[in-house]
């Protein structure tokens, strides 16, 4: 794991070349879906959300064999403890299948807990965290609701009522991915008045009672959920934090979580831009090739460009985080640099591919239905430069 020290050095070489540790992690990865991945992928469907079980069950013993198990989980509870960029790297490499970065590597790499599970007591960290890691365990994070999912400190509807040694929850969550069928969720619940000041995180077991949920259809394949809750109750030991301070822990969850997100839609971009070239070298109109026809370089160069760039905004975020330092801002910067980023280059890779870039024999058109929600989870755009805009404005008063 790279560690703050090592972190400076990466600064002190006056360039973004990755340390050996994570150009061993990356090529590692890269390996992996080349000779793991993709020949189990080439089976599915195209529109296919999972593998076979007994396949998922090799690919992640296989993982687990070269250290890439739950990898943004901290070592000491059983993951790979790999830090911000190092999972940054992974993130890109992961999502270079046709399942893309919602479902990177077809899971194989597991599904880490909500990292402020980690945060939580003795007893919430054993019993849900430390179980999630050892028996595969999985957790939905709910926090989104109807009323409006960019500003969820003043949009927060879901009550929690304290009534004797539990809390009591009524109220509903939208678009929340992987919850129907997972063992537990973190849900922020009103408790108090006011914005964010008000809002408290419980954990919830996913099957308790009063829990329903109800798929929501969406442009891509992997539909996420409405989660309802009539008189759940929850017992005291479930509050995660303190009373009132659910919100710095939904942000901590959210600004992190960016980074990675970030990097999985290059990763997407830079798999379409790789079939593009081949592609145009190969592919012949009106008495030449594609690769010879202005009209076409421009288009793979300026998404070569804007990758890159796209590239070290993500890695200078999750740097600077691995220095301890408020990363707020670069979360939200590489969050939308990458994200519109992908969703052009996937776009112009279409537009050199024709027919084809549309037809189901090709990824393009389900990674093009993919980036488009990319632009709207974690935080929209708008919020986004609203975050930088807000940053520039006080600093410059």
């Amino acid at each position: 794991m790279l560690d703050k020290n090592d972190a400076q050095k990466f600064s002190a070489l006056g360039a973004w070349e990755l340390p050996e540790e994570l150009q061993q992690l990356r090529d590692t990865v890269r390996r992996f879906m080349v000779n793991e991945v993709k020949p189990i992928e080439d089976k599915l469907e195209h529109d296919a959300v999972r593998c076979a079980p007994e396949d998922l069950k090799v690919l992640q013993a296989k993982a687990k064999k070269l250290g890439l198990w739950m990898m943004r989980t901290p070592a000491e509870y059983g993951g790979a403890g790999i830090n911000l960029l190092g999972q940054a790297i992974v993130a890109e490499e992961a999502a270079k299948c046709r399942m893309g970065a919602y479902i990177p590597a077809l899971n194989a790499f597991g599904s880490d807990p909500p990292n402020v599970i980690w945060l939580g007591s003795k007893y919430q960290i054993e019993k849900y965290g430390v179980a999630s890691i050892a028996e595969g365990k999985k957790a939905f994070f709910a926090i989104s609701e109807a009323s409006g999912g960019a500003d969820p400190g003043r949009a927060i509807k879901c009550q929690a009522v304290l009534k004797g040694d539990r809390y009591v929850l009524n109220g509903t969550k939208m678009w929340i991915t992987g919850a129907k069928g997972a063992d537990w969720g973190i849900v922020f619940a009103r408790t108090g008045h006011g914005g964010r000041g008000g809002i408290t995180s419980f954990i919830v077991d996913g099957n308790a009672k009063g829990i329903s949920y109800k798929v929501i259809p969406v442009i891509r394949a992997y539909a996420p959920y409405e989660v309802h809750f009539d008189n759940v109750e929850v017992p005291v030991e479930n509050r995660l934090g303190e009373e009132g301070g659910g919100f710095k822990l939904a942000e901590k969850w959210l600004v992190e979580g960016r980074v990675p997100y970030a990097a999985g839609t290059i990763g997407i971009a830079q798999a379409a831009l790789e079939l593009a070239v081949e592609w145009a070298k190969q592919r012949e109109t009106f008495g030449s090739r594609l690769s010879e026809k202005q009209a076409i370089q421009w288009m793979l160069a300026d998404s070569e460009m804007e990758l890159r760039a796209a590239r070290l905004l993500t890695w200078a975020a999750a740097w600077k985080a691995d220095l301890g330092q408020d990363l707020k801002l670069d979360a939200s910067i590489a969050k939308v640099t990458a994200t519109e980023t992908a969703g052009r280059v996937v776009d112009r890779c279409i537009q050199i591919f024709g027919g084809l870039g549309v037809s189901k024999e090709l990824p393009l058109e389900r990674w093009y239905r993919e980036l488009r929600i990319k632009r709207i989870g974690e935080g929209p755009s708008e919020v986004q430069r609203m975050v930088v805009a807000r940053n520039l404005l006080s600093n410059r008063g």
